[in-house]
């Protein structure tokens, strides 16, 4: 896994590197933060020792949402090369989310990959494998242990949902360029790069997904 990991990172810096100044300020696809605030995220566990973590997590009271924004809000004035140098530099990091092993790491990258990527039509190369390895991440419950700090976006003992709380219950999810598909019920059918964001809860342009399941979990979905 760590090889599929390593590899995403590198292809994600490489793609980023091509990013301007206005793309780095513009939106992403995790509201209201910035492709920079979304990179200062994602390198946050590379930059941050696990002592500042701590600390930082005790200050806002065990809440890690709110600590990842301040974090993301401060480092992301950073340069963007030097966030981006990070990304590759760290390319072989083993870490991981807790509870989330290193499924939870690569999803961890390409979900927010394409919360900067999406919006800026940036298609960088992300192998069918790792996609599809995130797909069926996401639409299955987290074994999570009681004392894990997950982001409060994530539904740990999800049911009949996503990770991120989209509705499966009765949906059956179909990538159309991979052979991945989810769930039981009226079809739900798009690309993967469009799914993924979809299913982790960003709001994706309906237009893009085919099949009944569109219309059964949009009035649902609709955030």
């Amino acid at each position: 896994m760590m090889d599929v990991i390593a590899a995403h990172r590198r292809a994600l810096a490489d793609a980023l590197s091509e990013l301007t100044p206005d793309q780095w300020r513009a939106d992403s696809l995790c509201a209201g933060w910035t492709p920079a605030d979304v990179l200062a995220h994602l390198t946050m566990p590379f930059r941050i020792s696990g002592e500042d973590f701590m600390a930082g997590l005790q200050r806002y009271g065990g809440d890690f949402t709110r600590f990842s924004d301040e974090v993301a809000a401060r480092d992301s004035q950073l340069p963007t090369a030097d966030l981006v140098a990070v990304l590759r530099d760290s390319a072989d990091n083993p870490w991981s989310p807790p509870g989330g092993g290193l499924i939870g790491a690569l999803s961890h990258d390409v979900i927010h990959g394409l919360d900067i990527a999406w919006p800026q039509s940036l298609e960088y190369d992300i192998p069918a494998g790792a996609m599809t390895t995130v797909l069926s991440s996401v639409t299955s419950p987290l074994e999570a242990a009681a004392d894990d700090v997950i982001a409060t976006d994530v539904h740990a003992a999800a049911s009949g949902e996503t990770l991120f709380g989209f509705p499966l219950s009765g949906i059956r999810v179909t990538a159309i360029d991979l052979d991945w598909s989810a769930g039981q019920g009226a079809q739900l059918a798009g690309r993967g790069r469009d799914l993924l964001p979809l299913l982790a809860g960003r709001q994706i342009p309906r237009e893009l997904f085919d099949g009944d399941g569109v219309a059964v979990v949009w009035p649902v979905a609709a955030r």
